[in-house]
């Protein structure tokens, strides 16, 4: 059992090694990378099945025992991240077999992509403070190289506005760490927990939450601190955009979540309520940047800062409902989001351009996409029955029960909004008329896409799409997986007694 822990970690870190070993060729390299990732969805089902069947479990790494060594620990919600990242991790390859270009794969994309997936397993998986540090530096690193490959100047602006801000992020999450280890000795998270709930230093503690949120809500993209996204993600390959899109943010709300709920969940008069109007104000800056865009990408980008803003709603709230609300959102935007931009790719592809007045006609030239890119959209903006909508409708009425008119008028309107700006990329490339001009060279024609490269293109989007359709039209199970994992979230006390056995 205790394997599972390790497994999400080791097999992307094998598989980073292995095709770095093997970077002259190209094939291998392919077939490595899609392997490594069928095995890492596998793992973090197992994974995610177990800690559902038999409860949180944790493993001392070394056999230290805790809070002095290093702890790896899975409960729901770090299991459903953990398969929700490696079903990214997928979907994404696949993708990438006929979307990356060999220079990048000659220059170790696979390898970095898995090192990223690494990353993003150990933040969810780890049950250290620092350890959380460690792994957030494996995902800056692997990251900054995945935007930067391929040496292009928008790519390399894009990236150094993503590492200068995410750096500044880190060092203030470390001045954090260091604060905490000499107030309190320990960075074990079920240990702090123990020590914060006895009431020390309750002040300090409290002030010390707001270096936390600042840390973690620039990785977030909280208001006003998301600037760097919308700068960034929309540069590099669109499978890159993907991948990051899916998940890099949602691991800053992952953080976020755990740690108001498990260290700082004291004085929430204070630290919840500031960030419940950050939430509502990241909705409507992030909706309204969208609104004001012309390119595909960039659109769905300033729709990750809008519904960021939903994710951290429900830890605003703070109750049962609005956590499993939280969760459910998570659930259902990291699949949404993965796939627009998917799909964003497909149409560049057929038509040579992001911007949406070079766009135009998609629905004669490709009307399965249309199909893929309607589930998403209207998912997204919240249109029943699909995912988004259940997600959105179970926040608002966490909003109203706890009488907050306010912020559930704000999730309402910005919904509307959503709405509206999806319905902006429908007219424009998908409905309107196909343009008079392309951009020479860069338009493919679909008669000329090969076989396995329209599976290699179509089978993450349909795959994706299915799950939207699915947990739209039979959301009882997943909603009853967000609560089980909200309840946990809300009495920790498994949690620390998986890590520190009792003591």
């Amino acid at each position: 059992m205790k394997l599972l822990l390790i497994l999400p970690i080791l097999i992307p870190l094998t598989t980073a090694a292995c095709c770095l070993l093997l970077w002259r060729h190209r094939s291998l390299q392919r077939l490595l990378g899609t392997l490594g990732s069928v095995a890492h969805l596998v793992v973090a089902l197992l994974l995610l099945w177990t800690v559902r069947q038999d409860g949180i479990f944790a493993t001392q790494v070394g056999n230290w025992p805790a809070p002095f060594g290093i702890t790896l620990v899975a409960d729901l919600f770090s299991a459903i991240m953990t398969v929700l990242g490696a079903l990214m991790g997928f979907t994404v390859v696949i993708y990438s077999l006929t979307s990356i270009d060999s220079g990048r794969e000659s220059f170790g994309y696979y390898a970095f992509f898995h090192l990223l997936l690494m990353g993003v397993s150990g933040v969810f998986l780890t049950g250290d403070l620092f350890n959380l540090y460690v792994w957030f530096e494996v995902m800056l690193m692997s990251s900054f190289v995945l935007l930067a490959l391929g040496g292009e100047r928008h790519q390399l602006e894009g990236a150094i506005k993503y590492v200068t801000l995410n750096l500044i992020s880190s060092a203030l999450f470390l001045t954090a760490l260091g604060i905490l280890y000499g107030m309190l000795g320990t960075l074990n998270m079920a240990d702090l927990s123990v020590q914060i709930s006895g009431g020390m230093h309750a002040g300090v503690v409290s002030t010390l939450s707001m270096l936390f949120l600042v840390a973690f809500g620039i990785k977030s993209a909280l208001f006003p601190l998301f600037f760097w996204l919308p700068a960034s993600y929309h540069t590099p390959p669109v499978a890159v955009s993907a991948i990051f899109a899916g998940l890099l943010t949602k691991v800053g709300v992952y953080t976020l979540i755990r740690v108001f709920t498990l260290l700082f969940s004291q004085d929430i008069g204070y630290t919840h309520s500031i960030i419940l109007v950050i939430s509502g104000l990241t909705m409507v800056t992030g909706v309204l940047g969208a609104m004001a865009q012309n390119e595909f990408r960039r659109i769905l980008s300033f729709h990750i800062i809008s519904q960021v803003g939903y994710m951290v709603l429900g830890l605003g709230l703070f109750t049962p409902l609005a956590l499993a609300g939280s969760i459910f959102y998570i659930m259902h935007h990291i699949i949404v989001k993965t796939n627009l931009f998917l799909v964003s790719g497909v149409a560049r592809r057929l038509q040579g351009s992001y911007q949406l007045d070079r766009l135009g006609g998609l629905y004669q030239a490709a009307p399965a996409l249309t199909a893929i890119f309607m589930i998403s959209a209207f998912s997204l903006a919240g249109i029943p029955p699909l995912s988004g909508f259940w997600a959105k409708l179970i926040l608002v009425k966490a909003s109203l029960d706890m009488t907050g008119y306010i912020i559930a008028a704000t999730a309402l309107g910005v919904g509307l909004l959503t709405l509206f700006s999806m319905a902006k990329i429908w007219a424009a490339a998908f409905w309107g008329d196909a343009p008079e001009t392309t951009v020479a060279g860069k338009e493919q024609p679909w008669e000329t896409f090969s076989f396995s490269e329209k599976i290699a293109l179509y089978l993450p989007m349909i795959l994706l799409g299915a799950l939207t359709l699915t947990i739209g039209l039979m959301s009882q199970p997943f909603f009853e997986l967000a609560t089980q994992a909200a309840g946990q979230l809300l009495n920790p006390a498994g949690y620390i007694d998986a890590v520190l056995g009792g003591k």
